[in-house]
């Protein structure tokens, strides 16, 4: 029987290369920065011309499918999941890692049907670390296949978060409120690469034992909760239960024991506490 998406996700991945190349050339240009809500939600002239090569690149070759991409909705564009063949991009996942050439810079590509991600591409652009994975065929870096950690003794982990661009008082009360109970129960540390992809990929690998975040968005983890799942782990609500990646929150973890002891310890606050764009219907 034939593949129905190889050929689908082999152009992800060549898009995702020729992605990583435009990123990497512009760390040696001039990099304008601009500002959407606030001084540090940031985008650049590169966040938008690598989504505009990505998508017109697919509309040439596949030009039934739709996408949803973090500029297009920046731009006033719907983000509407449907049961059609869609592209879930984000074109650089770490912009501020980007702007200040700290070395987690991500291209993140998810290919959803009938809501179900069939494919992810995540690609860090300055490690030249691709990961990939279809559902029900595992996941890989580099062509190597990934397992996560085998560590089921919170004590003995390592939890990945991020801060959000809000620098509002009360939510940031509300991070470090919750980033205290992680560290207090103990864990062996908290660290964040600066972008949700990659901190997914870092489970995925085994660097990391889970990932927690509230308020990213759908392009954020599209193709990184597909590496996770795909390399045996697990994702839930921070509230427990089922992720929804249109929800705005996840918790990735090597397995289910870590993942409910970081749901207990999350103290869940508004999907909308940060400053990124709402989804338009």
């Amino acid at each position: 029987m034939a593949d129905r998406w190889q050929s689908t996700m082999d152009h992800a991945v060549a898009i995702a290369r020729k992605a990583g190349e435009m990123v990497r050339e512009a760390l040696l240009a001039d990099r304008k920065v601009e500002t959407k809500s606030s001084s540090v939600d940031l985008v650049t002239q590169t966040d938008q011309k690598v989504e505009k090569m990505i998508i017109e690149s697919v509309k040439e070759k596949f030009p039934g499918h739709r996408f949803i991409g973090e500029e297009s909705v920046a731009s006033g564009e719907s983000c509407i999941l449907s049961d059609l063949p869609t592209w879930i991009i984000d074109p650089i996942d770490g912009t501020t890692n980007f702007v200040h050439a700290f070395p987690f810079v991500a291209v993140s590509i998810g290919f959803s049907v009938n809501k179900q991600i069939e494919f992810g591409v995540v690609y860090s652009c300055l490690e030249d670390k691709m990961y990939t994975a279809r559902r029900g065929r595992g996941a890989f870096c580099n062509g190597e296949p990934l397992q996560v950690s085998n560590q089921n003794d919170i004590n003995q982990s390592i939890i990945a978060t991020e801060f959000g661009s809000n620098r509002d008082p009360e939510a940031v009360d509300k991070i470090f409120s919750t980033l205290r109970k992680i560290l207090c129960i103990p864990v062996h540390g908290v660290r964040g690469a600066g972008t949700a992809a990659i901190n997914m990929c870092l489970v995925a690998s085994g660097s990391v034992e889970a990932y927690y975040e509230i308020g990213i968005h759908v392009w954020d983890v599209a193709a990184g909760s597909l590496i996770v799942s795909e390399a045996g782990g697990v994702l839930m609500d921070v509230e427990g239960g089922e992720a929804d990646m249109m929800s705005r929150r996840i918790v990735a973890a090597n397995c289910a024991t870590i993942a409910e002891r970081v749901v207990k310890e999350i103290t869940p606050f508004s999907p909308q506490r940060d400053d990124a764009p709402l989804e338009k219907n």
